[in-house]
């Protein structure tokens, strides 16, 4: 499979770079220059480091890309830089995968503050478009277990999203007042985007504000489908209520996903004191929200209704109610003092509430479980220099407490009641998380080697509890879990010149199980024709990974730069979902649907390894890039009991059987990827024209009981795509920007990996952006 689609993938770069090869007479932007390993980071050590002293693979996606990408959301931003592999089940959804471990498993991190709650799941998310990309400064990407700085969840890595900063009045000015607009449209789903952030500046204060609001409507697909499946994803009908009574009705364009737009607005504030040159003072606040966003792969699933309805679409509405994330934190920053070289406390504060809204076909019942959070946190970081020594210390801790309701309203009557099938325990649910770290960096007297090392240690409590148990009829009605964790790593850097460095680095990652993976009900989806449910099991322990990797990066002079990384995880007591019983029974009626009775379990182990490389070279006027990205990941598996897999028959098919085998795929483990990409400039000109593309995931290399959606696939699995695209910008006054974009220009009909929604067609961008 792996050589199929990487002959495949090189005959599609092979083409891309024949065909602009030619271009002449251009003259390299400015950020595409080849970075030096000075670049700084911010999150690696906490405080500002340079990259070069680093073990740890990072990546920086910068505020001159992020602008010049020009997405519709942080999710697709991510997508785009070639290196992140991100899952869609709806247009307003992204969950980022890194090194095969996605949602739970991944920590998103925002101004240094911790996303990630207690109701994160272990599925798919859609977290990240919380995020407004148009006012981030930076993202950096950390590879590989980063827990000893950032504690719970950093399993595959970390995503740091960095927002923008007030500026203060420049040295002899009392005040200045700038901003950046822009408005923006979108062919493929009519996408409208407002946009203006005013930044108003004096001596030792200033302010920043921050505006987005984005209508995106219903999402065309591409027209040009694989050739063995001409229908695949196709939206040939849909349901619409006429006369108070819900009808199937045929799409007059299947192209078209009918009930997968939405509408998102974003607001940040910013204020920034600054008294003194050693200190700064800031206030952040950051308030995302949306309308109801349609969940639009459960929209096309079908179920047997029996008697004169038969065999239809099951739903006639499931969607996420708004969600909300409202962000708050004071911090302050002393720069140097007395004792320490550097000292930031941050106090936080976070809302969010998310609800599931769903109503069966011709049911009269309308379904609303919400979730609401509140988490509120302290992060203290401290850097002592001194000799060849930097030590970043800290401390963290973070309190969450959950509140999950269930309603339903009759859409005839308007009547609501209670309803006890709560998606989490209707009583008490708490959540207490604090650790203590230290980061230590030693640079030999060589100046060619660094020793990179730390460790945390780190406790949880977790507490849930169940009001009204008659619905789930638990033998158990409270769940307590306490956890304690000491993880670490261990680094050298090798800098044998300017231009190379190799680096190693062992780490230990670690997830302490939450509320989702704990105590919740809910229908996973189909697996070859049969419905899921997945169920608690109090009984789950903390989950860890032991990880160790290789990246290597030589640049020869200032044009030509290659990099590569390989990594080996072992994954101990991996939470996976498998066969369960339930009050006795392994199989319960769940929405009226005979399910089959899953819960998570700690399996014995798995392992992942895989590798990335990328190219970056710049000759006369033109900057051409690639990178490639592949990942491995099983489970062991008991072989005295049969496994649900996915196995191919002599007539090339695959069937879903149970047998007894050694090993099975893990779930949310991406095909090859990668981008390739070629950049040129001629005065006020900008030009990019780059080919995303990813490989084949067969159907035998998808995990049966995960949430690896075959049922959204085709028979085969989910077949091999590439896209061929191009943006380009023009300067017409020194303040005022035009830009246009061409993406999918074959209008290619794909789906990504694990996702029940197709990506745009052929989509035409227009972007209009002040600045002054």
């Amino acid at each position: 499979m792996l050589r199929h689609s990487i002959k495949t993938l090189s005959l599609n770069v092979i083409a891309l770079v024949a065909i602009f090869a030619t271009s002449q007479g251009q003259v390299v932007p400015k950020d595409s220059i080849i970075p030096e390993l000075n670049e700084i980071i911010v999150s690696a050590n906490k405080f500002p480091e340079k990259k070069k002293n680093i073990a740890q693979k990072i990546d920086l996606i910068s505020a001159q890309y992020i602008n010049r990408a020009n997405t519709q959301n942080t999710g697709d931003l991510l997508q785009s830089a070639g290196n992140i592999f991100v899952q869609k089940s709806q247009q307003g959804g992204s969950s980022p995968v890194i090194r095969g471990f996605e949602a739970s498993r991944v920590l998103l991190i925002v101004d240094g503050v911790r996303m990630n709650n207690l109701i994160y799941r272990s599925g798919h998310l859609q977290n990240v478009i919380t995020v407004d990309q148009n006012m981030l400064e930076s993202i950096e990407v950390l590879y590989g277990p980063s827990s000893t700085l950032y504690g719970s969840d950093a399993l595959g890595g970390a995503v740091h999203f960095r927002t923008k900063m007030p500026q203060l009045a420049q040295p002899g000015k009392s005040f200045f007042i700038s901003g950046n607009h822009f408005t923006r449209y979108s062919s493929a789903n009519h996408e409208k985007t407002l946009h203006s952030d005013i930044n108003i500046g004096g001596e030792k204060w200033a302010w920043l504000q921050s505006y987005t609001f984005s209508d995106f409507g219903d999402m065309r697909m591409g027209s040009q489908y694989p050739e063995k499946y001409p229908s695949f994803g196709k939206r040939d009908s849909f349901v619409s209520r006429i006369n108070g009574v819900d009808t199937v009705l045929k799409n007059s364009n299947p192209n078209l996903q009918k009930f997968s737009g939405y509408q998102q607005w974003d607001i940040l504030q910013k204020f920034l004191f600054k008294p003194s040159a050693s200190v700064t003072h800031s206030l952040n606040l950051q308030l995302s929200n949306t309308n109801n966003v349609p969940r639009y792969d459960r929209l096309q699933d079908k179920r047997d209704f029996g008697g004169n309805i038969g065999r239809t679409l099951r739903w006639a509405e499931w969607s996420y109610g708004p969600q909300t994330r409202f962000f708050s934190a004071y911090e302050l920053k002393i720069n140097p003092s007395r004792v320490l070289d550097q000292m930031n406390l941050n106090v936080n504060y976070q809302y969010i509430e998310e609800s599931r809204l769903q109503r069966q076909f011709r049911a009269a019942g309308r379904e609303a479980r919400v979730e609401k959070v509140n988490v509120l946190g302290l992060n203290l970081d401290i850097r002592k220099n001194w000799g060849q020594h930097e030590l970043t210390t800290g401390a963290d801790v973070q309190f969450s407490n959950l509140r999950s309701i269930a309603k339903i309203t009759n859409v005839n009557t308007g009547i609501v009641s209670n309803l006890a099938d709560t998606r989490y325990p209707n009583g008490k649910n708490n959540m207490l998380q604090g650790g203590f770290f230290a980061q230590h960096i030693y640079k030999f007297k060589n100046k060619k080697i660094l020793l990179n090392d730390g460790l945390r240690l780190q406790y949880s409590n977790l507490y849930s509890s169940i009001a009204d148990n008659s619905f789930r009829n638990l033998p158990y009605t409270v769940i307590r879990q306490n956890n304690t964790a000491l993880t670490g790593n261990l680094g050298f850097v090798f800098l044998p010149s300017q231009q190379q460095k190799i680096a190693t680095n062992f780490s230990v990652g670690f997830r302490v199980p939450n509320v989702d993976d704990l105590a919740k009900i809910f229908e996973s989806g189909t697996t070859g024709g049969i419905q899921q449910v997945v169920v608690p099991n109090p009984d789950i322990k903390p989950e860890r990974t032991y990880n160790i990797d290789i990246n290597y990066l030589q640049a020869f002079g200032k044009h030509f730069r290659m990099e590569a990384s390989a990594f080996y995880t072992r994954f101990t007591d991996a939470l996976v979902k498998v066969p369960f019983t339930y009050n006795g029974q392994d199989s319960v009626l769940y929405n009226g649907v005979k399910s089959q009775v899953l819960a998570n379990v700690n399996a014995n182990r798995a392992f992942l390894y895989g590798f990335s490389a990328g190219l970056h070279l710049s000759f006369q006027s033109i900057v051409l890039s690639s990178t490639i990205n592949y990942t491995e990941g099983r489970f062991e598996t008991d072989e005295n009991k049969p496994s649900s897999i996915y196995e191919q028959q002599t007539d090339g098919s695959y069937k879903l059987v149970k047998k007894k085998v050694s090993s099975k795929p893990l779930d949310h483990i991406p095909p090859l990827f990668g981008k390739t990409s070629i950049a040129f400039q001629k005065h006020k000109w900008s030009t990019e024209l780059f080919c995303l593309y990813n490989g084949w995931k067969r159907l035998d290399d998808y995990n049966a009981d995960g949430e690896d959606n075959a049922q959204y696939a085709t028979p085969e699995g989910m077949p091999a795509w590439f896209t061929l695209n191009m943006r380009t910008s023009f300067q017409i006054t020194p303040k005022l920007l035009f830009q246009f974009a061409a993406e999918n220009l074959l209008d290619r009909n794909y789906r990504v990996f694990a996702s029940g929604f197709s990506a745009p067609g052929r989509n035409f961008v227009i972007t209009l952006r002040l600045r002054h």
